[in-house]
């Protein structure tokens, strides 16, 4: 027979294990969740790897893409360029025949604008890139036309005012005055840029350097978190990815893209019916043109 006490000695070896169990993982979960107090931002730092890994492979995609549609732009100017070269000379002679025989104003005007399409000659603005003004070719122009030497620019002579901001600045921001290294390279490189101000006689710059001066260095910059940087990670290669996708709209919307997204994995057919269309379009404007022409 068991008394109260013998039971409850017998029930003490199955409590005991499950005491341990519960003790065991509840020290697993304190150790989890320190592991998380210390590194918040690992999940970000995962984020951030998964972000790359994507963004590199939509480059990969669209850097192909791209090639492919240079390699068949080439391919197309190179077989059907003279093609369209021709079409355009028949639909210029086809107008000018037009109009001789027509004699009509807008006959002419229209033949007018088909050879200019064969052969646009560039404006006397655009051979000389702005020499020009309203009397004629800049000087310089003139010279290295007809290769005379090209005047020399006049030397600046600074302002009284600009010598003295000059020599004040001098004094204040000498090199020599510096307490360490740092101190010296910048005042190295402030001086420089007084120099080049002083050198072009800029008085204006060389008030606003004195203004610079005057404020003192720019104080350093708190430098960011690590969840902060890679928030500005994730940020950037959002942007980038925008900025491919913006190319990528661009290559598939023009026409040479447009054309091999119809024929992605047989390009050479496509220019072969292409090329067979602008022949038949050769022979029709040839037949008409010869119409037009004879007798």
């Amino acid at each position: 027979m068991t008394t109260p006490e013998t039971d409850d000695v017998a029930e003490q070896p199955e409590e005991q294990p499950r005491e341990r169990l519960k003790d065991r993982l509840k020290e697993r979960l304190e150790r989890a969740e320190a592991r998380a107090e210390a590194r918040p931002e690992e999940r970000l730092e995962r984020a951030v790897r998964a972000a790359e890994q994507a963004l590199i492979e939509f480059e990969i995609a669209v850097e192909t893409f791209r090639v492919e549609v240079e390699n068949f732009s080439r391919l197309h100017h190179q077989k059907l360029g003279p093609m369209y070269t021709r079409l355009d000379e028949l639909e210029a002679l086809i107008a000018e025949a037009t109009a001789e025989r027509t004699g009509d104003p807008e006959d002419r005007r229209r033949a007018d604008e088909a050879r200019a399409r064969v052969l646009p000659m560039p404006g006397v603005e655009e051979l000389f890139h702005g020499w020009m003004d309203g009397d004629g070719l800049f000087p310089e122009a003139v010279a290295m036309l007809t290769d005379q030497p090209v005047r020399p620019p006049q030397r600046v002579r600074p302002s009284e005012e600009a010598r003295k901001l000059y020599r004040e600045l001098a004094r204040q921001a000498h090199p020599d005055l510096a307490q360490d290294d740092a101190e010296r390279e910048r005042r190295d490189e402030f001086i420089s840029r007084v120099n080049a101000a002083y050198a072009r006689g800029d008085e204006t710059l060389l008030r606003e350097l004195a203004d610079e001066w005057a404020a003192g260095p720019v104080p350093p910059e708190r430098e960011p978190s690590p969840s902060e940087e890679l928030y500005a990670r994730l940020e950037w290669l959002a942007q980038r990815k925008e900025m491919l996708t913006a190319v990528a709209k661009e290559l598939e919307e023009g026409a040479i893209g447009s054309m091999l997204r119809m024929a992605p994995e047989d390009p050479d057919k496509l220019l072969e019916e292409i090329a067979e269309q602008l022949i038949a379009q050769v022979g029709e404007r040839e037949a008409e043109l010869e119409r037009l022409t004879a007798g």
